[in-house]
């Protein structure tokens, strides 16, 4: 791996954040929340944000993003009753594609316990042909670029 895949992000890094409880049923039998929900916190901010700062109606909106990749890079868990909170930036605003990058913090650390990314392309809701990115999406995402 090279230094960036090593590097642990920063809260600075990152230009939006969501708080996000932890759930009991978050935790498994070792006691942390288990690592199939650190992709769920992704989306969960991601899809916030789209609704919050792009307008975006998730039950009639003819263009929809659908998730074609994700990774996450865990550091240091999470235990219920923690809040997660979920810091998110763009880090590729293509045509039809946007790649996500979203960083998970316990409350007060500075350094993500989890870093990844998620990649959504827009597409028609009716055909699943790719579509430019809506602009008030593409404007939302925009801000968030690094």
């Amino acid at each position: 791996m090279n230094d960036k895949a090593n590097s642990v992000g920063r809260r600075a890094d990152y230009r939006h954040f969501l708080t996000i409880p932890t759930r009991w049923k978050d935790n498994d039998v070792y006691g942390h929340v288990n690592n199939v929900n650190y992709i769920s916190f992704f989306d969960t901010v991601i899809n916030r944000y789209l609704i919050d700062a792009g307008g975006f109606d998730l039950h009639q909106a003819p263009i929809i993003g659908i998730a074609v990749e994700t990774f996450c890079r865990f550091r240091r868990s999470f235990a219920f009753p923690e809040d997660v909170e979920a810091a998110l930036r763009t880090g590729h605003l293509g045509n039809s594609s946007v790649r996500y990058e979203v960083g998970l913090f316990g409350r007060g650390d500075d350094e993500a316990r989890a870093e990844g990314h998620f990649v959504h392309v827009f597409v028609e809701r009716a055909t699943n042909q790719p579509v430019p990115i809506p602009a008030a999406i593409r404007a939302a995402l925009e801000k968030l670029k690094r």
